[in-house]
């Protein structure tokens, strides 16, 4: 019978697509990593990894072994994890992978009460704006907003129930380029672009007396949305564009005077994110303690 570490190991290795990558998100060392699923190999007497200076990846025999293994180990942690109901208070590590927006916009809220009231949970937060399988990427619940929301999974509110997207631009730029009317009047001024990571870029929606309008605009500058928005918030404080973004987030430059409102009768409304996951029957303990803390908390 292999070890249940080494086992564990190998899934942490083949998931992460390598050992240190692998040693980084679990705390241990590549050295160690190495070794168990060498130990592996050998105790089973088949090859589980091609390894390259520049990769690892599952030979054959492994991902027929990790698609097993995945399941039987999540089993095996719900198992272990029902004892954890027994303590006066739950403990352990609940993984979250969240988009930026909502870790600048929900968490901050909502985490440090969190950790007040159970200081034996270690929440680790991934900020990704990509879609990924939570599960796939070792996460116990993501966060979402409803249209990405995978329909074998369980969503609950989290957050403001409703939000707006916002245009804006400094006082300085509407003062040199004129004020905008109507959302077809951005075609003939400069916006700060976002760019999800499938190189996709999304035309900017208004809403208004049940009319509803997509612009495709222009501009000098695009980031990657999530990761490099601050970096167009602060290009508009400048005077270089019109951005639009959610308006929790440049709530603070309107109120400042940095920025300026803009087409606000047309901005478009829309429900809040959910925090998402698997319906299992038994839920991780520090995931079931997020949900209940979550649900009691009062947004709007």
């Amino acid at each position: 019978m292999a070890d249940l570490g080494d086992l564990t190991a190998f899934v942490a290795v083949a998931n992460a697509g390598g050992f240190r990558d692998a040693a980084r998100a679990g705390g241990g060392s590549a050295s160690s990593l190495s070794e168990a699923v060498s130990r592996l190999e050998a105790r089973l007497g088949v090859r589980l990894l091609n390894r390259t200076t520049r990769s690892v990846a599952p030979t054959e025999a492994g991902a027929r072994l990790l698609d097993r293994l995945g399941p039987a180990l999540g089993e095996v942690e719900a198992a272990l994890d029902v004892v954890n109901g027994f303590r006066d208070r739950p403990a352990g590590t609940l993984r979250l992978n969240v988009p930026v927006s909502a870790a600048r916009l929900v968490l901050p809220r909502l985490v440090p009460p969190f950790l007040a009231a159970y200081p034996d949970i270690r929440l680790e937060i991934i900020a990704d704006d990509s879609f990924v399988d939570v599960l796939e990427a070792g996460c116990d619940a993501g966060i979402r907003y409803d249209e990405r929301l995978e329909q074998d999974m369980i969503a609950i509110p989290i957050g403001p129930r409703h939000q707006r997207f916002a245009t804006a631009a400094s006082p300085a730029y509407l003062d040199r380029r004129g004020r905008p009317d109507h959302p077809r009047d951005l075609l003939a001024h400069s916006c700060l672009l976002g760019r999800f990571k499938s190189r996709a870029m999304t035309a900017w929606e208004f809403v208004r007396d049940g009319e509803v309008l997509k612009v495709e605009p222009t501009g000098p500058l695009i980031v990657s949305t999530g990761t490099a928005t601050d970096l167009a918030v602060e290009a508009a404080i400048a005077g270089s564009g019109i951005i639009s973004l959610f308006e929790d987030w440049l709530r603070p430059y309107f109120d400042s005077g940095a920025l300026e409102p803009v087409l606000e009768p047309w901005w478009e409304r829309f429900s809040g994110p959910f925090l998402y996951y698997p319906g299992r029957r038994y839920l991780p303990a520090p995931l079931r303690a997020f949900i209940d803390f979550t649900s009691a908390m009062r947004w709007d």
